[in-house]
């Protein structure tokens, strides 16, 4: 997809939750957060696997619904190929 920066930044509402997800090689890192900026919780810490990729899941749910957030935005940098799964995992189950 394409995007200009006006349209990507108008994907973000007040209604969005944004992840946020270091890359790494064993663990992941993820930070959620509003379209203003304000945390929700702490840091989870998640492992490369898919047991890791549903403990992700399982926090968006939990925070979307404890927030009243009804949009998901994932963000991740594409670091080497470990990023690859995860994204596949996020594809499928969030869509």
């Amino acid at each position: 997809m394409n995007y200009t920066q006006n349209q990507k930044s108008s994907q973000i509402t007040p209604s969005t939750l944004i992840v946020g997800i270091d890359v790494a090689k064993e663990k992941h890192i993820a930070r959620f957060q509003d379209d203003r900026g304000l945390e929700f919780g702490k840091r989870l810490i998640f492992e490369n696997r898919i047991h890791g990729f549903q403990t992700l899941l399982d926090w968006v749910n939990h925070i979307q619904k404890e927030n009243h957030k009804d949009h998901v935005i994932v963000g991740m940098e594409p670091t080497g190929h470990y990023w690859l799964n995860l994204a596949y995992f996020l594809k499928k189950d969030m869509m």
